[in-house]
């Protein structure tokens, strides 16, 4: 199973910036054709006051900053130039993690969407949108946001595929920002089988694929989560991708590049499952050869002797 594509993480929330202009990403870009990703999923247009793009709506009504360069042209113009697709992540107020209330995200994203692809549609490799809404099972108002902002974008674009990647509630499925590194409360297989049902039925024509995040699962448990992801998205009509963490969730830091051993296991049991696409979070810091940590470099190396690149 080949990572084909991967998340590009610009706002980052969680994970250190790197400081990078556009000979840097014309490199990375450069980087991820060789081990044949072709497809780049803008993570999120912005989280609360800092966007990718200079949004006219967001700047005025959000009080955003004006960011110092259009990365969204430039994504697009490097994807348009080595013939990757490129999804367009939505734009994250934050307020949803304030409140709990999906409304927030409806409500802006519903500008967002009309003016993104007003801006930047005409780009070839604009290919798909990506919902970033990142959910798991009983989040209040997650699949009204789905399905409406789900088929307003296809509805804009002529029909281009929505993508989604929400998490298993497994027992690493704890918060960044604390120190523990596993619950006990960990959802059961039956339990993630039948709350996906549920959730996958109420936004059935709305996304067009999902990729569950592989990283707050246990290794020994990869193969029963994953076949049931694949039997459920066979059943409503969805591709299945996994979403190949390259960090590791089992260090006291968070987040280091992921030992090689790790991610070939879980690319492997997404192979045994059937999946469609592997994607990854995130080739830029944690797979590259650019990467502010080094031992990202190493990995890459390591992933291109395992694809016989």
């Amino acid at each position: 199973m080949k990572i084909t594509g991967t998340f590009i993480d610009e706002i980052s929330h969680d994970i250190p910036h790197q400081n990078w202009g556009a000979q840097e990403w014309r490199k990375d870009f450069e980087h991820m054709k060789a081990i044949g990703i072709d497809t780049v999923i803008l993570i999120r247009s912005g989280y609360r006051k800092f966007i990718t793009y200079p949004s006219a709506y967001l700047m005025r009504e959000h009080q955003c900053y004006r960011p110092p360069v259009d990365l969204v042209e430039l994504f697009l113009q490097l994807a348009d130039e080595l013939g990757m697709q490129f999804y367009f992540g939505l734009y994250d107020s934050g307020k949803y993690w304030d409140t709990g209330d999906m409304q927030h995200e409806i409500d802006c994203n519903r500008y967002v969407i009309d003016e993104v692809w007003q801006q930047y549609g005409h780009h070839p490799s604009f290919k798909g949108w990506y919902l970033s809404m990142e959910i798991s099972r009983k989040t209040k108002g997650a699949t009204d946001a789905f399905k409406t902002l789900g088929l307003q974008c296809k509805g804009v674009s002529n029909n281009l595929p929505t993508l989604i990647s929400p998490w298993i509630d497994g027992k690493k499925a704890v918060m960044a920002a604390t120190a523990t590194l596993t619950k006990e409360d960990a959802v059961s297989l039956r339990e993630h089988e039948r709350e996906w049902s549920e959730i996958f039925a109420s936004f059935q024509g709305a996304v067009d694929a999902v990729a569950f995040q592989d990283g707050h699962i246990d290794y020994h448990e990869l193969d029963d989560f994953f076949a049931v992801n694949k039997q459920l998205a066979d059943r409503y009509g969805l591709q299945c991708w996994t979403n190949a963490e390259s960090f590791d969730r089992d260090m006291p830091i968070k987040f280091l590049p992921i030992k090689f051993e790790k991610l070939r296991l879980k690319l492997e049991a997404a192979a045994r499952a059937g999946y469609d696409k592997a994607i990854t979070f995130e080739f830029s810091h944690f797979m590259s050869p650019q990467s502010a940590y080094l031992q990202a470099g190493h990995l890459y190396n390591r992933y291109k002797e395992y694809i016989g690149v």
